[in-house]
């Protein structure tokens, strides 16, 4: 896709105006970076708030009163347990237990809110109406601002004081500063925070207004991989994809006591298989040894030299202060605190798998 075929977001002027350095990114011409740099726009959202341009994702609403269960046809979650105002994190699977997408799903009035991947949208919507009997609408014309760090709550609150009131994983319709949005406080760093889809016409402005608080900084999409990395969060294509069954990729806690009772969406009998006997591997934090970062496609060796796994997600954490990484590894070797090499540039290096997250969540539950 060329430059000039780019899709461009409601935002996409400020972000120029503001400096970034722009970067294809799933079919979008997207902020990378801000002239503060990575670096400093992590630590910003770790300290106070971040704000981020998640326009690209897709919003779709699925009307009804039998969607959560219809939804459930095509996911693994626990959705009709869900009551007006809650979120769950899911994922579609299919027939081998591969992971298609993940997803966030809240529940409300006459339906449900669904948020999927820039990159999986137009395959997801395509599965959601070939499969489902709910009537799908998607949100075309809103934006998706993601507010994320300790600050979050306080710049919000200035415009929206209802937004206070919500707990991590919660969404409600809300008047923003004018706009009317539906917000949820959630987000994909591991601070506290939200997302709000905003009109897109209104999105440009309700972003000015966020920026003007003196604790709300422009974050680009660098630091929001970096923030994920650390919060040990799932990008996907990355550190899951339709090869990676939920069992494998350690999110066998978003699938509910009822879903696993009952079995009945795509690869249930190799995913409950799984959940009962086991995975051959495992997703796995890495720390290395020293300030060499394992990037992804790293092999991952056991001390002895045999090959046990690969990097799927690797950097340096500006939070962490030093190099981590997360992949998958013969289960034989997922035990937290295992003795791994990593091999770096030809040459074997020290690491050890961690438990994640790798710094501590700052959710509001």
């Amino acid at each position: 896709m060329t430059q000039q075929t780019l899709l461009k977001t409601p935002l996409h002027g400020l972000h120029v105006e503001l400096g970034a350095k722009m970067v294809p990114f799933a079919g979008y011409d997207m902020p990378v970076q801000y002239p503060a740099g990575v670096k400093a726009e992590h630590l910003h959202t770790r300290a106070k708030a971040g704000l981020f341009d998640v326009s690209h994702m897709g919003q779709v609403k699925l009307s009804g009163a039998v969607a959560a269960r219809d939804l459930e046809r095509l996911v693994p979650g626990d959705l009709d347990g869900l009551s007006v105002g809650q979120m769950r994190y899911s994922m579609f699977t299919n027939d081998a237990g591969g992971i298609l997408d993940d997803l966030m799903v809240c529940r409300i009035e006459d339906g449900l809110m669904v948020v999927v991947n820039a990159a999986c949208k137009d395959a997801d919507i395509a599965h959601m109406r070939a499969h489902l009997s709910s009537e799908i609408t998607v949100l075309e014309d809103r934006a998706l601002i993601a507010l994320q760090g300790p600050g979050a709550e306080m710049a919000l609150s200035a415009l929206a004081p209802a937004a206070a009131t919500l707990s991590f994983m919660t969404g409600a319709e809300m008047d923003v500063d004018g706009a009317a949005c539906f917000v949820t406080r959630s987000g994909y760093t591991g601070e506290d925070g939200y997302e709000i889809s905003v009109p897109g016409d209104q999105a440009d402005a309700l972003a000015r207004k966020l920026l003007a608080q003196n604790d709300v900084e422009a974050i680009g999409l660098g630091a929001r991989d970096s923030l994920r990395l650390e919060a040990g969060l799932c990008l996907y294509g990355h550190d899951i994809d339709e090869t990676t069954t939920p069992v494998e990729a350690a999110l066998t806690w978003s699938i509910g006591k009822r879903r696993r009772e009952e079995g009945s969406f795509p690869g249930a009998d190799i995913i409950l298989d799984q959940i009962k006997n086991g995975a051959p591997r495992k997703r796995v934090g890495i720390l290395p040894d020293g300030r060499a970062p394992a990037r992804e496609g790293t092999e991952i060796q056991a001390p002895d030299g045999t090959s046990i796994g690969t990097i799927t997600s690797g950097g340096f954490g500006p939070g962490l202060e030093a190099p981590l990484a997360m992949g998958y590894v013969t289960t034989g070797h997922a035990a937290a605190g295992s003795a791994v090499n990593v091999v770096v540039r030809g040459k074997a290096l020290p690491a050890a798998t961690a438990k994640m997250p790798f710094v501590p969540n700052g959710y509001k539950r």
